[in-house]
């Protein structure tokens, strides 16, 4: 899963390392488009998550055609959402990117960048649908593997594409773009040919709108609340942007170079995030709840010491580590004071995210929603305002690290309180067999 992870932030990492060579304003104008790519990633990671825990809970029963109905219908739902996004971002370029503060300056660019990948959105959505169902089935080497080659093939696009090498045109932004649309459509072939040819996962007689339905609303019961979840990281994202774009459009290049270096980092995080999905919902519907608190517990443990092991790599390399990216001065002392603060917070930050995972995993979404919720509408944006109008950008970071630490504390209780709840329902019911 981490394998995977690094291929998928390679991504981000390169384009925004190419595209940092083009200058501080098209720099800029990528990291207006993050809240937005955020929420693709959210809407795919929800009917993926909603996928996993249905495919892993019937695997754990042993219903091996619900499990190819399920698959199937699930990559039937993805292009639907494919289209709905590209025909919604299309038509929404300029109000949103407005309201996020982009200028007469960076507008232009965003457009550039915006229009191709917009276009590639069905095949955004497939992969991520597609890879989490081979997850669920217990196989995290191949989707790995599909990461890994579709990470080359953007990488390699990138300078050919942004700076027009081998006699192809110079595209810049646009470029950037047009290499993750490809890429993206290599992983979707990769993943779709192997459910279908080796998995047997997917299959033609459930190409209809028989138990479409039926399908669907259990992967909404799960694949729901995990998208609203999952967009409220965005939307707080772009909430967030527009804060720091009152400092200028340096600060929102520094902040998204610092918000690129922590999502090396927490590769980790979500790589055992999403591991530890299908352990749960497997032994969970195979009823073995020791099994369960065992796989949390120890992801937990291993979480907090390794997020606070890579706080310490970021405070100390912060500068040298920006500098790789843009030396504007600006730009270098906002993305250092984002490393000296929030990272030493996302030990917390992992232990939500875990608490997460297995709520969606056990079929309770709401929890996961709930504390999500909570924690950013409600502590970290009002909180965050509030000290960056009295302490100035440093005090947006400090709201971050709060949030964290409060919401780490919260979601590992209430997980507590859920296993123990089910631990007792399971007891129950034994002994009402036995009488």
């Amino acid at each position: 899963m981490a394998v995977g992870f690094v291929a998928l932030n390679s991504y981000s990492i390169a384009d925004t390392y190419f595209v940092s060579q083009l200058g501080t304003l098209p720099l800029a104008a990528m990291g207006f488009t993050f809240p937005v790519s955020f929420a693709m990633v959210a809407i795919g990671l929800g009917i993926g998550v909603g996928t996993s825990s249905v495919i892993a809970r019937l695997l754990g029963t042993a219903d091996r055609a619900a499990v190819q109905r399920i698959t199937t219908h699930a990559l039937l739902l993805g292009a639907l959402l494919g289209v709905i996004l590209l025909v919604t971002g299309l038509v929404t370029i300029e109000p949103l990117f407005r309201a996020l503060g982009a200028d007469e300056r960076t507008m232009p660019l965003i457009r550039d960048y915006m229009r191709p990948y917009y276009l590639g959105s069905v095949l955004f959505i497939l992969p991520m649908v597609g890879n989490f169902s081979l997850r669920a089935t217990g196989d995290a080497r191949m989707p790995a593997i599909i990461l890994s080659i579709s990470a080359v093939v953007n990488i390699v696009l990138d300078p050919l594409l942004i700076f027009g090498l081998w006699g192809l045109p110079r595209l810049e932004l646009q470029g950037a773009a047009i290499a993750t649309v490809i890429a993206n459509a290599v992983t979707a072939a990769a993943s779709v040919t192997i459910l279908y040819r080796r998995e047997r996962l997917i299959s033609g007689r459930y190409v209809n709108i028989d138990h479409l339905w039926d399908s669907w609303k259990r992967l909404l019961h799960v694949g729901m609340p995990a998208i609203a979840t999952s967009l409220l990281l965005p939307v707080t994202f772009g909430v967030i942007t527009a804060m720091v774009a009152t400092f200028g459009p340096e600060a929102v290049a520094g902040f998204a170079v610092a918000s690129r270096l922590e999502s090396v980092v927490l590769i980790v995080v979500f790589a055992l995030q999403s591991s530890v999905g299908p352990v749960v919902g497997q032994n969970y519907g195979a009823g073995r709840m020791d099994r369960v608190r065992r796989a949390i517990h120890l992801s937990n443990r291993f979480l907090l010491i390794y997020a606070l092991s890579f706080a310490g790599v970021l405070f100390a390399f912060a500068r040298p580590l920006v500098g790789v990216f843009d030396a504007n001065p600006v730009v270098v002392e906002t993305a250092a004071a984002y490393l000296r603060i929030v990272p030493f917070t996302l030990g917390p930050f992992a232990l939500m995210m875990i608490a997460v995972g297995s709520f969606n995993a056990l079929g309770r979404p709401m929890p996961a929603a709930i504390l999500t919720f909570v924690k950013l509408f409600m502590i970290y944006l009002p909180l965050a305002w509030i000290l960056s109008r009295s302490i100035g950008i440093t005090g947006i970071f400090w709201a971050n690290a709060f949030s964290h630490l409060l919401f780490g504390a919260a979601s590992l209780i209430w997980l507590r309180k859920t296993l123990m709840a089910l631990e007792a329902e399971d007891r129950s019911a034994v002994a009402e067999t036995s009488f």
